[in-house]
């Protein structure tokens, strides 16, 4: 089951779900901003700090661990060779040197022992199939007393960004039901119980697990964010097998559900994460 999970992941991420990431890599970057400011705040990355980003998608934090690494290093892994060929671009365009970009499963690539000095992850540490191994190989990569941070998503049912839109097309179309909390999916560490079982089990200890909670911005207005919300690979799937009178009914309801969070800097949607940091 893992390999097939495993399998499953790859190609999702360097198919349609990898190419709506690169599509839509700046309004993510928007979004994520808040949280992407506090992880790199609490990861403390020192100039000459050598930097592994767990799931770095398309290169963001990677490139950002690696400006404040000036005399170090930073190095991105993830699955998508999609997403890392345009970190690639973003990395060379930007005139980084000091960073490299391999695709790679961290829960089983063998990075050189106590390596890195730190450790991050913007929700990249949520789908290993085989999570205590996964973050063991993570320890092993850091050198003692180094330090991880990372930030994973609550439960769906506090993130408003999700509540909001699902709710919506639920009154007209049948949503795939959610994978189980224990199971590779956005959701896995949504329990800070589990978190914290999973780091001590891999050798970390000054565990914290800090409530990130507050508005996000998802579009310009409300046409912008139905948009982004139609160009998902999981909803074109739905909407294609909903035929056209179902689309115009959920492109409705979500127009309606919508605009009471638009706001003058754009459409506003509440977000609830953890920042969890550790030393090994």
């Amino acid at each position: 089951m893992a390999a097939n999970t495993a399998q499953a992941q790859a190609q999702a991420w360097n198919g349609e779900q990898g190419q709506h990431f690169v599509a839509e890599n700046a309004r993510h970057e928007r979004m994520l901003e808040p949280h992407t400011a506090r992880m790199l705040e609490a990861a403390q990355i020192q100039r000459a700090d050598s930097v592994l980003d767990v799931g770095c998608g398309c290169g963001e934090t990677t490139l950002r661990a690696a400006r404040a690494a000036w005399r170090g290093h930073a190095l991105g892994v993830d699955l998508s060779a999609v997403m890392l060929a345009e970190a690639r671009h973003l990395a060379a365009r930007e005139g980084i040197g000091n960073t490299r970009f391999e695709q790679a499963d961290a829960q089983t690539h063998p990075f050189p022992a106590a390596s890195f000095d730190v450790v991050l992850s913007r929700f990249g540490v949520m789908f290993f199939d085989d999570p205590p191994a996964a973050f063991a190989n993570i320890a092993a990569a850091l050198r003692r007393g180094g330090r991880l941070a990372f930030v994973c998503w609550q439960e769906p049912g506090k993130i408003e960004y999700l509540t909001v839109p699902f709710t919506a097309i639920a009154e007209h179309a049948t949503l795939p039901a959610l994978p189980g909390a224990d199971e590779p999916c956005p959701f896995s560490l949504a329990s800070p119980q589990r978190i914290r079982a999973l780091l001590e089990g891999a050798g970390f200890d000054g565990i914290s697990v800090e409530n990130l909670t507050g508005p996000t911005w998802i579009g310009r207005d409300v046409e912008d964010v139905i948009g982004y919300y139609r160009s998902t690979p999981m909803a074109q799937a739905l909407l294609a097998a909903a035929g056209e009178q179902t689309a115009a009914s959920v492109t409705q309801a979500l127009r309606n559900a919508l605009r009471p969070y638009q706001r003058d800097s754009g459409v506003m949607l509440g977000s609830a994460a953890w920042l969890v940091t550790a030393r090994r």
